[in-house]
């Protein structure tokens, strides 16, 4: 039985969709140029899955199988309009800078997935904590990255100047390759720190099960 801190959870670390489950990479490596583009990116992502994950969720008994697909998009297309709107009148500068990738959120394959694994399967109230979940591991990790290439790319974060004036900054880091590489030593990091956690656990289960007797012990017996 899924609870609401559990959906949580699962969205933010142990299926995080962009480190975990490595989906969304168009916006991931598009729009992260700055903090505030991963910032703004995430949390339009978030309200849409949000927003969708409930519809879906209420609708989820009156939809047929056979048009499920097309029946997600129609209402996740509905929300990306609406939160495309708000985003032109209220904030512009987020609007032209996030650009085509605030339509192509459509088809973000996070929020159709959600749609189709989730919401399409569970009450509203779970939905609303899986979207919950989801989207803020998508915005943490938008925002991450994209912090580091602005960081290494201009030597700011969110337009405010941290590191000395000497320091040349990384061009690179702000072009296509830097969030190729970005992405990719977090990925590494992450992956090592999971791997060794994972030998830590081994370790311990296998130590529980000694029963200090060693003159028994067959792994013992071969040395």
């Amino acid at each position: 039985m899924y609870s609401p801190l559990e959906r949580i959870k699962n969205g933010v670390i142990t299926e995080n969709v962009i480190f975990v489950q490595v989906l969304a990479m168009c916006p991931t490596l598009a729009v992260t140029t700055s903090a505030i583009n991963g910032l703004g990116m995430g949390l339009a992502a978030t309200v849409v899955l949000i927003g969708s994950n409930i519809v879906i969720s209420l609708l989820r008994k009156f939809i047929p199988d056979e048009i499920r697909i097309p029946a997600f998009i129609v209402v996740i297309a509905g929300f990306v309009t609406m939160l495309q709107f708000l985003l032109q009148g209220f904030v512009p500068s987020l609007y032209s800078a996030l650009g085509l990738f605030i339509p192509l959120i459509v088809v973000n394959c996070m929020i159709l997935g959600r749609a189709e694994a989730f919401a399409s399967k569970n009450g509203p109230v779970l939905s609303i904590f899986d979207g919950l979940g989801q989207g803020l591991g998508f915005t943490v990790a938008l925002l991450v990255v994209g912090a580091i290439r602005e960081l290494l790319g201009t030597g700011k974060i969110f337009d405010y100047t941290v590191l000395p004036a000497a320091y040349e900054p990384a061009t690179i880091m702000v072009l296509a390759p830097g969030a190729f590489l970005t992405l990719a030593i977090l990925m590494a990091l992450l992956n090592y720190r999971n791997a060794k956690k994972k030998n830590e656990n081994k370790r311990i289960t296998e130590f529980a099960g000694c029963d200090g007797n060693c003159g028994h012990c067959s792994k013992h017996k071969e040395a």
